[in-house]
């Protein structure tokens, strides 16, 4: 380690006095302008992580669905996971540590870490369309440079491409080839054998309008388009040509306001979805010919896919383990059908992605999304290797053909984190196979009437949870008062969480009607704010 360019280099990217940061998991995420530090210093970090388990390591430069002014930057694992826990600490150290702690702090994180100083690194950048991304991303690329590094910077890509890219690179292209080319070529070829299977079912069934929230989706579509089967016609909206990323648009916002974006004209029954600013999250939605708005999120997304998977796998005859795992944060409709319908089981986990990719390992077939539309579907190896050998040697024409049918959607699904684009065709390829319309598959159940609130409070830590953060441990008093408020209302359940980012308690709440679950989250509200000391006035009835 050159200490002397390192103390150059940092001087170059000073940290702004009395700014501490910390990484979750979604990386670090702030306004642009205090991240220039943070960018280097994460550069230098990867070159560490690739030294450390001798492989590719990846570093997306974006805020996801933040606002357009943010930014962000996370690091990307060998097999396109997130970054290992232990290191996101010492991404927080490093990032934290004053100018003259940096060459101390790096070397301790080599101590630690059984960091090999002789073994080279191989790092890949990715960017999404932010003002500030290009900037920041050269930020990363110093720190590289100043522990001699080798990279590839792929320019503007949507953060799973990434991912993918850093999964092939370390799987030798067993998973792939670690280009833009090949990412379009294995999805879309996939795609078509998929929905060769299809029922003749008219162009309407495939038209499709996709939100982009103004972000890199709008620029990967258009480049992917060429690779669609002629009957596929998607029409891009919020392309970032006009309007800010994520303004009054795209995934969250849908989700969050329970209505359409700006920029998309809706007609009756039409199949909509969107995708957040980075290309990681998808909701799907219509309005019917009353103008009801229909919102199918990560919940109808995920019963969807588990109602196909689970038809082939009983087809094909292997007795595979499959599951579904949820957050808190499921409306307790999706998981009342998956269970006593379906009869899948469902494993329920903290919030936050990395605990449901970690749980839904445990499976054959693991399938999780979040409510927000950020999911995917993960196989055991050996549940993928029996697979193709049932694809290709297997005598009985049905099961063979059930068995290319689960194949080809291995091979469509981005299993190292959830893809918009993936996801999408996805759904698309089960609709046209089983030739339900967005109506029919929305009508699967119900989603029980639900409200989402956050109270301001004075330090968040106040408040300790259990049992997948479905029950409050501290400030004494508050479960109690939550389990009776919750009794006086039918088919109603309510939570309480604090925000991983900001000083707020954030409140679940669903009953049979929208008055009643709205009556919950508001009582609990003020249970929260007497309790767990409460900032402002006492929150208001909706």
């Amino acid at each position: 380690m050159d200490a002397e360019a390192l103390k150059k280099y940092s001087a170059l990217h000073p940290k702004p006095a009395g700014l501490t940061l910390h990484y979750g998991t979604a990386g670090f995420r702030a306004r642009a302008e205090q991240l220039d530090h943070v960018m280097f210093r994460m550069g230098l970090l990867a070159v560490l992580r690739s030294k450390a388990v001798v492989s590719t390591i990846g570093i997306m430069v974006t805020a996801s669905h933040n606002p357009e002014e943010d930014n962000g930057v996370k690091l990307v694992d060998p097999l396109g996971e997130m970054l290992h826990p232990s290191w996101e600490e010492y991404a927080t150290q490093l990032a934290n540590a004053e100018e003259g702690e940096l060459q101390k702090i790096m070397t301790e994180i080599c101590q630690k870490a059984a960091v090999n100083q002789h073994e080279d690194a191989s790092l890949f950048i990715g960017r999404d369309t932010r003002p500030s991304s290009e900037k920041l991303a050269q930020s990363v690329i110093d720190g590289i440079f100043v522990l001699g590094g080798q990279y590839h910077d792929y320019g503007l890509m949507t953060t799973p491409q990434l991912h993918y890219m850093v999964r092939c690179q370390n799987t030798q292209g067993q998973y792939g080839r670690a280009t833009l080319e090949g990412y379009y070529e294995k999805l879309s070829k996939a795609f078509t054998e998929l929905i060769k299977q299809s029922p003749s079912s008219g162009e309407s069934q495939r038209y499709l309008k996709i939100d982009c929230a103004n972000g890199i989706g709008a620029l990967k579509l258009s480049e992917m388009k060429p690779y669609f089967p002629k009957e596929v016609l998607i029409h891009l909206y919020n392309d970032g040509t006009k309007e800010k990323l994520n303004h009054l648009c795209g995934a969250d916002f849908v989700k969050v306001h329970q209505k359409p974006p700006r920029g998309l004209d809706m007609k009756p029954n039409e199949r909509c979805c969107s995708f957040d600013g980075d290309a990681d999250r998808i909701v799907y939605y219509y309005k019917d010919a009353a103008g009801h708005f229909h919102l199918l999120d990560g919940d109808k997304i995920a019963t969807l896919i588990s109602i196909f998977l689970k038809e082939l796998l009983v087809k094909v005859g292997q007795t595979l383990r499959m599951a579904v795992v949820q957050t808190a944060y499921a409306n307790g409709s999706s998981t009342r059908y998956l269970e006593e319908t379906l009869k899948v089981p469902v494993h329920c986990v903290k919030t936050g992605v990395k605990h449901l990719h970690h749980k839904a390992q445990e499976f054959d077939v693991g399938v999780y999304f979040e409510a927000n539309g950020h999911g995917t579907i993960l196989f055991s190896k050996a549940a993928e290797t029996n697979i193709r050998e049932l694809a290709k040697e297997e005598k009985d024409d049905e099961k063979r053909e059930a068995a290319k049918v689960l194949e080809n959607m291995i091979d469509l699904i981005n299993q190292t984190v959830g893809d918009a684009i993936s996801d999408m065709l996805v759904i698309e390829a089960i609709l046209a196979l089983k030739g339900l319309t967005v109506q029919q598959w929305d009508a699967l159940y119900m989603d029980l009437p639900n409200r989402l609130l956050k109270i301001e409070v004075a330090d968040r830590r106040v408040i300790d949870t259990t049992d997948a953060e479905r029950r409050a441990v501290t400030p004494p008093g508050l479960q109690d008062k939550i389990d009776a408020l919750v009794k006086k209302y039918k088919l109603s359940r309510a939570f309480v969480r604090p925000s991983g980012t900001e000083d707020v308690v954030r409140i679940y709440a669903e009953a049979d009607t929208q008055e009643n679950a709205d009556a919950l989250a508001h009582e609990v509200s003020l249970a929260v704010y007497h309790l767990a000391g409460g900032k402002g006035a006492p929150p208001q009835p909706i």
